[in-house]
């Protein structure tokens, strides 16, 4: 099975659906292209293949994901404003590594830093 992302205006996910390979094939070969014709076909728009796998396009296209052209990658939602963009794996980074003292920490981004769940 392949996965489709449906883009709005501003190339952000709107909708995944799932398209069986038989209409992505060209001479016994998938296409993407005969893939986001058949979408197109059937709800119009602007479609572009994603793959479960994360094998193409960096990460797997959810809802609110934004499809980044230039990278040709989907970029999941920022976290938070402190976070930053890991370019290799276009996925958000926490600016401060997670303590590795065995606590069980949250983020908290007015003070951009971890701060440990109190244990009751």
């Amino acid at each position: 099975m392949a996965h489709f992302a449906e883009l709005d205006e501003t190339n952000t996910v709107k909708k995944v659906i799932v398209v069986h390979n038989n209409e992505l094939l060209v001479d016994g070969i998938e296409s993407e292209t005969k893939g986001i014709e058949f979408c197109q076909s059937l709800f119009g728009g602007n479609w572009i293949q994603t793959s479960y796998n994360a094998t193409i396009r960096k990460n797997y296209a959810g809802t609110g994901c934004i499809y980044d052209p230039v990278r040709d990658a989907f970029i999941p939602p920022k976290p938070f404003e402190s976070w930053i963009l890991n370019e290799d794996t276009c996925q958000w980074e926490v600016p401060l590594p997670y303590p590795t003292d065995g606590k069980e920490y949250i983020w908290d981004e007015p003070t951009i830093n971890w701060i440990e769940v109190p244990t009751e």
